[in-house]
């Protein structure tokens, strides 16, 4: 049976990318995990590799064509001569619609949701839990929260303002924003609460890490992030959220890190971080930051945050209330020091968690590890 190759997501944002060409032909014999081109959006370029060895049957899209993520972009067979599928009057949604490629936890989602399967854009050609829901944070309040029975809540529309003005479009970040904004607004309950620290161990420490590992700069803020996740390991359910009126601990430690990269905001992705010791730790976040700054993150690296750090040290201020990612439920705040002291604080969501909870995650935080 002939396998489909889906148009990846680069980025949480775009919907659609333009195919760059192929560097096979049709007929071509192909490796598992060889590269078959490339596709890209305004900012990256990410290559489209072979999931399985097989002949190339054909393309669907062709070069500086436009796509929807989650199409089919060309065909795979175990032999030469296999025949390509008939395609739906939609392939612009062909990636998402079979229930083979639906998995059964996101068909539960879907029904609760009242969503149809082929309104949710694949990940990696299969509609999972995790495509669901960032189908539904992405919607922007147009999918409301469920109600008893399954059916959707139907949100009030905005009149708008009556005042003379101009509608400018919203650029691919700042729709993210608006996305993330929006979750944060109708599912969260947020709270936030912070402490004030003595910032001399922390960077004591960072120093110390510094001259040990020959790094060129004071890692302080990725070691504050490592802190983060080995609290976690001691305090599961802040890596968590709520779901169905149940808490939802995640299984890996998928840490957002937030990067101002020009004029976009980016939650940059290190995930299954709690398998990383501290120095890969280190070096893996400035790696994604890095690409982050140079708007190429890939997709792995733009979604499935499970927990998040946020600093607006580089802009000296003191004190911030960061919004919650979707499906998260703590957020870390670090800030500028000041005469040695300094604010660091937490936005959590107060249906997983509790005021005592955050103080005690915030203490060890605060608190950098001993010097071996």
């Amino acid at each position: 049976m002939a396998t489909p190759v889906y148009v990846p997501r680069i980025n949480n944002n775009d919907d659609e990318v333009k195919i760059l060409g192929f560097e096979v032909v049709k007929g071509a014999k192909v490796s598992a995990d060889q590269i078959l081109g490339q596709i890209e959006t305004d900012k990256a370029v990410m290559d489209v590799t072979a999931p399985e060895a097989g002949y190339l049957l054909g393309f669907v899209g062709q070069p500086e064509e436009v796509v929807k993520v989650g199409s089919v972009l060309l065909w795979i067979g175990k032999t030469a001569e296999e025949e390509i599928p008939e395609m739906k009057a939609d392939p612009g949604h062909d990636g998402a619609g079979g229930a083979s490629q639906t998995t059964a936890k996101a068909r539960l989602l879907l029904a609760r949701h009242g969503l149809s399967v082929d309104a949710v854009p694949p990940i990696n050609g299969r509609v999972t839990v995790e495509a669901v829901e960032r189908y539904l944070a992405e919607s922007g309040g147009k999918v409301g929260a469920p109600r008893r029975g399954g059916e959707a809540a139907v949100q009030p529309l905005d009149p708008g303002p009556n005042v003379a003005g101009s509608v400018v479009e919203l650029t691919r970040e700042e729709k993210g924003m608006a996305s993330t904004v929006s979750w944060h607004r109708d599912f969260a309950v947020p709270g936030y609460i912070e402490i004030e620290y003595d910032t001399a161990p922390w960077v004591e420490y960072a120093k110390f890490f510094q001259e040990q590992k020959g790094l060129l700069m004071p890692p302080l803020l990725p070691l504050m992030a490592w802190r983060l996740i080995q609290v976690v390991k001691e305090m599961p359910r802040i890596n968590a959220t709520f779901v169905h009126g149940k808490r939802y601990e995640y299984q890996p430690v998928n840490l957002g890190f937030t990067i101002q990269a020009g004029e976009a905001l980016y939650l940059a992705v290190v995930r299954e971080s709690q398998q990383l010791d501290e120095l890969a730790f280190v070096n893996g976040l400035g790696d994604v930051l890095r690409r982050a700054a140079g708007h190429n993150l890939r997709e792995s690296e733009t979604s499935g945050a499970t927990i998040g750090f946020s600093s607006m040290e580089r802009w000296k201020v003191t004190r911030h209330v960061p919004i919650l990612p979707p499906h998260t439920s703590f957020m870390v705040a670090h800030a500028a020091g000041h005469a040695g002291k300094a604010v660091l604080g937490a936005s959590y969501d107060h249906r997983v968690l509790n005021g005592g909870q955050v103080v005690s995650a915030l203490k060890k935080i605060a608190t950098p590890p001993k010097h071996q």
